[in-house]
C-alpha cells in the first residue's frame, strides 16, 4: 500500500447480512472445495488473458503457473496467478457485487431446505467460498492493461470491505486466506496437496506447491484416441486406482455435439466387495474435479463403469458438486449407454475365447440392462453368450437355434443346475441334444424376457415335460406288440402308484431312447415358473412339488425287476426299489429334510446288502 493512498470503504451488494452465515455453514456439500474453486479462477483468469494475447497480439510469453503457499506463522494460504488479473472497478463488478438476482429471495427460498444439494446456481459465488475456512481474506491484483494500477481488497467476512490502490508490480491476483481458528489443518502443507490432488490434479496448468507442480496437466481424456496405446489406457487406470486389477475394456469418449463430452470410462473386473449401488465415475468440468459419485450420469445397469468424464456444459449447483435432471443430463445417460453397448457388440463380434472372461465378469449387468433398455436390448440380443452344458463352449441363441432347427425347431433347452439335473442332462448329450446353461439369478428372468421378445422361441429346462426326441418310435422299440405294452405300462403305473402313495404324483411311462435311467419326476416350464415366483413372492406352499409327475422308462432293467419281483410275490423288495426310484428323482429338485434322507440312506444300504451279492 502506498502511504497516502486513499482507502475505500464499502458493503458487498447482496442487500442481507444473512449470506455469509449460509456460505460459511452450507452453500457447498465439502469445506475443501474452497481451494478448487479458487484455483479454478485463477485458471480461468490465465485462460482469459490467453484468450487475449492471441487476439490483440500482445506479444506475451509468460510461464503461466497457479502457485500456492502456506505461512504457518502469519496463519494463512495464498493462491497465486499471473493471469489477467484486476482493476479496481472490475474488483467492485466481480467481487463486490456479488451476483444474485434476488440475495434476500434466495435466502428465504433456501434457508430451511433439507437437501441443501438442491441450491441451483449461477450465482457468482465461488470466490466467496474461501470464507468457508477464513476469517479474513484479502485480495491483491494488478491488471494485464498497461495503464492501470494495482489494488488491495480486504474483508473480514462481513459486508463490509476495504478497496485501496498498492504498489504490486506484476500482473496477476493473490488471494491470501487468514484462516479461522477451527481451519488450521490447511496449514499443513500435506493437507494442502491432498485437496490440490483430489480437486485440482487435472487441470490444464501447472499447479505449484513450494515450488512442485502437483498436478497431471494433460489427462488422458484430453488427448486423441489415435495417439493413445493400451498401455497408455493401462497405466491412466492405474493411476486413478492403484490397488485394482487391470480393467476389462475401456471406452474414449471425445464428442462434440449436440453437447461437450470427453472422457475414458472402464469396466472392471469385478469383486465380491464392489458395491454396485454406487457410481465410480469422477466427474470433471473444464478438468477441474466436480464428484466421484455422479450416478445421474450413469445408467442404473452401469454402476460398475470407473473412470472420467469432463462434461463442461453441464448444468452444476453452486458448489458444482451436484447435477441438476434437466434434458441434457438424459443425453449424455444415452450416449453413454449407446456406447457401451457398441463396445461390448465389438469385443462379442471378434475373438470369443478372449471374450468369454469378458462376459462372465459383465453378463448380469448386461442382462439387467437389456430388460431395461430397448436400445441397449437392440444392439446386445445377439452378442449374447451362453455356455453349452458340460462343454466349455459358448454359443449365441442364433447359433444355437440354427444348429437345433432340424431336432426342436425355436425350443431352447437350458439347465440352471449341472449337478443336480445331471441325470437329465446326460439323457439329452446321448441324444445329442444341446443344453444351455442359465445358472445366475438374474437367468430366469432373463429368459422369459427373451421369450416376451420373440415370441416363437419357448425356453424349456431339461426336468420339464420330456421332449419327443428322448422317447422311441413305436416302430422301433423291440418290445411284445401294442396290446401287450400297452397292458405292461398300465401294471407298472399301477405298481408305482399303490406303492408310493403320494399326494399330487402323477405316474407316467415312457419308453425312453436311454435304458440306463429308470425313472425321472418332470414338471412342466409353465407350472414350474408359477410356484417358484408364487413362493418367491411368499405366497407359495411349502412343498412346491404338490403336483409333480414321475415319468418311469418301460425299458430300464430296473423297471423290469420290478415287475419280475412283483410276480414272484416279492412286494417287500418291489416297493423298496420303487421308492428308491422315486427318491433318486426327487433329489435333483428338492431338499429332503432330516427324517427323509435317514431314510433314504438306510434304504440305499439295505439294497446294497439285498442285491449286491447277486450276480
Amino acid at each position: 500500500m502506498t502511504e497516502n493512498a486513499k482507502v475505500e470503504k464499502g458493503n458487498i451488494s447482496i442487500h442481507t447480512e444473512n449470506i455469509f452465515p449460509i456460505i460459511k455453514k452450507w452453500l457447498y456439500s465439502e469445506k475443501e472445495i474452497f481451494l478448487r474453486e479458487l484455483v479454478s479462477n485463477s485458471v480461468d483468469a490465465i485462460h482469459k488473458l490467453q484468450h487475449i494475447n492471441l487476439i490483440e497480439g500482445l506479444q506475451l510469453a509468460d510461464e503461466y503457473a497457479i502457485d500456492i503457499t502456506v505461512d504457518k506463522d502469519a496463519g494463512t494460504v495464498t493462491i497465486k496467478d499471473n493471469g489477467i488479473g484486476m482493476t479496481g472497478d472490475e474488483v467492485r463488478k466481480y467481487i463486490n457485487q456479488v451476483a444474485f438476482s434476488s440475495a434476500e429471495e434466495f435466502v428465504e427460498k433456501f434457508k430451511d431446505l433439507e437437501d441443501k444439494n438442491q441450491i441451483i446456481g449461477h450465482f457468482g459465488l465461488g470466490f466467496y467460498s474461501a470464507f468457508m475456512v477464513a476469517e479474513k481474506v484479502e485480495i491483491y491484483t494488478r491488471s494485464y492493461q498497461s495503464d492501470a494500477g494495482a489494488v488491495h481488497w480486504v474483508c473480514e467476512g462481513s459486508t463490509d470491505y476495504y478497496l485501496e490502490d498498492c504498489d504490486k508490480e506484476k500482473r496477476g491476483t493473490e488471494v491470501v486466506l487468514h484462516l479461522s481458528a477451527d481451519e488450521k489443518e490447511f496449514l499443513d502443507a500435506a493437507r494442502i496437496r491432498e485437496v490440490l490432488k483430489r480437486f485440482c490434479n487435472f487441470l490444464p496448468l501447472p499447479i505449484r506447491l513450494a515450488g512442485d507442480v502437483v498436478n497431471d496437466q494433460n489427462p488422458l481424456w484430453a488427448q486423441s484416441p489415435t495417439e493413445l496405446t493400451d498401455e497408455d489406457y493401462l497405466g491412466f487406470y492405474k493411476k486413478l486406482y492403484p490397488m485394482a486389477e487391470n480393467p476389462l475394456f475401456w471406452i474414449h469418449l471425445n464428442i462434440d455435439y449436440p453437447f461437450n463430452l470427453k472422457g475414458v470410462l472402464y469396466f472392471p473386473r469385478l469383486t465380491t466387495e464392489f458395491d454396485v449401488a454406487k457410481s465410480y465415475i469422477n466427474l470433471f468440468c473444464n478438468q477441474v474435479f466436480v464428484s466421484d459419485n455422479c450416478p445421474e450420469l450413469i445408467p442404473e445397469f452401469l454402476n460398475p463403469l470407473q473412470g472420467c468424464l469432463d462434461a463442461p456444459d453441464l448444468p452444476l449447483n453452486v458448489s458444482r458438486s451436484y447435477l441438476q435432471n434437466e434434458p441434457q443430463v438424459r443425453k449424455i445417460r444415452d450416449v453413454i449407454s449407446s456406447r457401451v453397448a457398441a463396445k461390448i457388440a465389438e469385443l462379442g463380434k471378434g475373438d470369443r475365447e478372449k471374450f468369454i472372461p469378458v462376459w462372465d465378469n459383465i453378463h448380469t449387468f448386461v442382462k439387467y440392462g437389456m430388460m431395461r433398455d430397448d436400445k441397449f436390448y437392440d444392439k446386445l440380443k445377439d452378442q449374447v453368450i451362453y455356455r453349452i452344458a458340460g462343454k466349455a463352449d459358448y454359443t449365441t441363441l442364433p447359433e444355437y437355434l440354427e444348429r437345433a432347427a432340424a431336432k426342436h425347431a425355436d425350443k431352447v433347452f437350458y439347465t440352471n443346475n449341472e449337478a443336480a439335473q445331471s441325470t437329465y442332462l446326460k439323457l439329452f448329450a446321448n441324444q445329442g441334444l444341446e443344453v444351455l446353461v442359465l445358472d445366475s439369478l438374474i437367468d430366469s428372468h432373463f429368459l422369459q424376457f427373451q421369450e416376451m421378445k420373440n415370441d416363437k422361441v419357448s425356453f424349456q429346462r431339461v426336468d420339464s415335460d420330456l421332449t419327443e426326441n428322448l422317447i422311441e418310435e413305436d416302430s422301433k422299440i423291440q418290445l411284445p406288440g401294442k396290446d401287450e405294452r400297452k397292458e405292461r405300462a398300465e401294471l407298472i403305473q399301477k405298481a408305482f402308484e399303490e406303492s408310493l402313495k403320494v399326494d399330487g404324483l402323477s405316474v407316467r411311462v415312457e419308453n425312453l431312447k436311454d435304458d440306463s435311467v429308470p425313472g425321472m419326476v418332470i414338471l412342466s416350464e409353465h407350472t414350474r415358473r408359477l410356484q417358484e415366483m408364487t413362493k418367491m413372492m411368499g405366497k407359495g406352499n411349502e412343498d412346491m412339488f404338490g403336483g409333480h409327475t414321475l415319468c418311469l422308462n418301460a425299458k430300464s432293467p430296473v423297471v423290469e425287476t420290478i415287475l419280475s419281483l412283483k410276480d414272484q410275490g416279492r412286494e417287500e423288495d418291489a416297493s423298496m426299489l420303487m421308492e428308491q426310484i422315486y427318491d433318486l428323482s426327487m433329489l435333483p429338485h428338492c431338499a429332503f429334510d432330516k427324517d427323509r434322507m435317514a431314510a433314504f440312506l438306510e434304504r440305499s444300504n439295505r439294497i446294497l446288502c439285498k442285491f449286491g451279492s447277486l450276480g
